[in-house]
């Protein structure tokens, strides 16, 4: 049983890269994108504020239009394409999805579910927090990944 929580939050500042991707391109994208935001952030001196995420914008199909990068403590100057944005505030539904990532549509499905079974609209941003570095954990049951849904 997957435990879920609805709390408040608030924004996150970000540097991360936007781009429509083919949903068995995201590993590239992921990698490529998490290396420039990294690159991006120590030209400016600037500190992870928390683990790497993907934000997607929509419910992905055969492509996704997907975010990624990190968490800023301070201020990020966009740096070419990686952008200064955030995470959203408000009314998050989250859970900690522990796992390979090609399971993750079953903690997306159970939140959804609990959303609406609260009476509840989910929104059209959701994220993932990588919590575990698979370089570090190469085995993928160990793999901890924070599910979030901004609701309506």
């Amino acid at each position: 049983m997957t435990e879920i929580t609805i709390a408040e939050r608030a924004p996150q500042p970000t540097a991360g890269i936007r781009e429509t991707v083919p949903m068995d391109r995201l590993p590239e994208f992921f990698g490529r994108a998490f290396h420039a935001t990294m690159e991006a952030m120590r030209a400016q001196g600037v500190a992870p504020a928390g683990p790497p995420f993907g934000k997607y914008h929509g419910v992905p199909g055969a492509t996704a239009d997907v975010e990624a990068g990190v968490p800023v403590a301070g201020s990020f100057e966009t740096a070419g394409d990686v952008v200064a944005r955030e995470l959203p505030g408000g009314m998050i539904a989250s859970a900690l999805h522990v796992g390979p990532y090609d399971t993750l549509g079953q903690t997306y499905d159970a939140i959804r579910r609990h959303i609406v079974d609260e009476g509840r609209m989910p929104g059209g941003i959701m994220w993932e927090c990588y919590v575990s570095d698979p370089e570090q954990e190469p085995d993928p049951a160990t793999w901890r990944t924070e599910v979030c849904w901004l609701l309506v």
